[in-house]
């Protein structure tokens, strides 16, 4: 028999537990385990492309951030057609699909999860609240803990541009067909387990960008 084989195969299917965990992204199946193989494994052929800059020195590293960023705009100009500027910006209905998925949570958690600096996540917290679509209920164990939770009217409006939310979200996703979508995923979730994890313990100090850094070299 052959052990290294086997062992191979056993990191692999321990590597699709952990990956998919939480995600559901795929079935947990052979079937399930076949997709996330062809699509995690299919880099390995890829050649690497062109983009702007290259033959003058612009590293991999730069083009992706400014392409991450680029997308980020799109994605915001899209969000301004939902519900006729009903919602201020794209954060006001992230906000609200948080606390609707995720429950109750404190502000800071709540800033913390949606990855926003804590002035302006409070902003939009408190335009929340002011809209009738969030309130601030004081937790019954211990009297100094307050949290934010959306309320029937956050539900209401929420359901209403549930269409054009989604439409939105599609239209940022492009021309990619299901198997790069799932390859996209499975990079950017990377990408965002690493980052959180150094987001949530230094996510208020100065020296956030050292930190990271070191630990990347």
């Amino acid at each position: 028999m052959n052990f290294d084989l086997l062992k191979s195969m056993v990191d692999l299917v321990q590597q699709f537990i952990e990956q998919n965990e939480g995600k559901c992204i795929y079935s947990n199946d052979l079937q399930g385990f076949t997709e996330w193989l062809n699509v995690s494994h299919k880099n390995d052929s890829i050649e690497e492309p062109d983009w702007f800059g290259k033959e003058l020195g612009r590293s991999s590293d730069s083009i992706i951030n400014t392409l991450l960023i680029r997308m980020g705009r799109y994605a915001k100009i899209y969000s301004r057609s939902i519900g006729n500027s009903v919602f201020s910006s794209q954060d006001d209905f992230i906000y609200l699909i948080s606390l609707k998925t995720m429950g109750a949570m404190t502000k800071m958690e709540l800033i913390r999860h949606n990855v926003t600096e804590k002035s302006s996540g409070m902003l939009i917290i408190n335009r929340l609240i002011r809209n009738g679509w969030a309130e601030q209920t004081i937790c019954l164990k211990d009297k100094r803990k307050k949290y934010i939770q959306i309320t029937e009217n956050g539900l209401i409006v929420l359901e209403q541009h549930r269409e054009e939310i989604r439409k939105a979200s599609r239209v940022v996703v492009g021309n990619l067909n299901p198997s790069e979508q799932m390859l996209l995923i499975a990079i950017l979730s990377k990408l965002d387990e690493f980052h959180d994890s150094f987001y949530r313990l230094h996510m208020n100090s100065n020296d956030l960008l050292d930190v990271v850094f070191k630990k990347l070299n």
